[in-house]
């Protein structure tokens, strides 16, 4: 179900703002800004908020640094993270000096230093380094239920209760597995799989032929949260803007699945909210 609750009213008002502060950055002067680096499987996304927390410029890049959620190509990582600061210091005439980031849960001990370096290698100072799921819940400000993360390379579960993560868990499977079904289905290349999976005018056509992919995830998120009384699934992530998903995963875990008008932004801002000047 596309966010036609309550719940998303917030979050889908502060993604609205953002993809307008994209768009049209808000260069009045602020104190200090805050980044939220969010280094996916597929994108790289910059989100940057003023001093009351409030969107004022973005930007994000195709890119294929990370795999599984660890970084593959750390140069490049760097790279891209420099130039879309350098971008965004321009539109906004303002340097920016802070900056948090995220990882898949479960991954900290294996590649939070890598993130880390990424971040302080592009020219932040880093405030902040938290899993993904609690990153999007400052943004889905959910009380009970279960946030699903299904980025490029990982699923992501955290299981939410009282307003507090309770569990998280994170497995290799998400939109490179999507775009891997539809390359050998239709005969294409990966990047020519990935770039059609990503027109939505092709996502009805798709859909069936991803319901085995939609279906294990479906699986791997029963499993997750079988010890927990989960009532409601709020999706996040690049690969939950494939059209349907939400209705297969209800179904499959017969669970009722909610979504934000658009799940891509959710992380990075609240990765942004979660960043001040406390030097990590």
């Amino acid at each position: 179900m596309e966010s036609v609750n309550s719940a998303f009213q917030y979050c889908d008002q502060f993604v609205h703002d953002f993809e307008q502060a994209i768009s049209y950055p808000k260069v009045k002067k602020s104190s200090v800004y805050y980044t939220g680096v969010d280094l996916g499987t597929a994108y790289i996304v910059l989100a940057v908020l003023d001093e009351h927390y409030q969107p004022v410029a973005g930007a994000y890049r195709f890119a294929n640094v990370v795999k599984d959620g660890m970084v593959v190509d750390y140069i490049g990582a760097i790279r891209i993270v420099r130039e879309l600061k350098d971008e965004l210091e321009q539109k906004l005439g303002a340097e920016l000096i802070y900056a948090a980031a995220a990882l898949p849960p479960g991954t900290f001990t294996l590649d939070s230093g890598a993130i880390k370096h990424v971040v302080q290698g592009a020219g932040f100072e880093i405030t902040a380094l938290l899993d993904e799921p609690t990153a999007a819940n400052a943004v889905l400000k959910m009380r009970d239920g279960a946030i699903v993360d299904i980025g490029g390379g990982t699923t992501g579960i955290a299981v939410v209760k009282d307003g507090e993560v309770i569990y998280v868990a994170d497995e290799a499977t998400g939109g490179t597995h999507f775009s891997l079904v539809i390359a050998g289905a239709y005969k294409l290349s990966f990047d020519a799989a990935d770039e059609y999976k990503r027109d939505f005018k092709n996502h009805k056509e798709l859909l069936p032929v991803l319901r085995p992919v939609i279906e294990k995830v479906s699986s791997i998120i029963s499993r997750h949260i079988s010890q927990y009384e989960v009532k409601e699934l709020y999706l996040v992530g690049g690969t939950c803007c494939m059209s349907g998903i939400e209705e297969i995963i209800a179904k499959q875990t017969g669970v009722p699945t909610y979504k934000p008008l658009n799940p891509m932004f959710v992380t990075p801002l609240g990765i942004a909210l979660n960043c001040t000047r406390e030097i990590l």
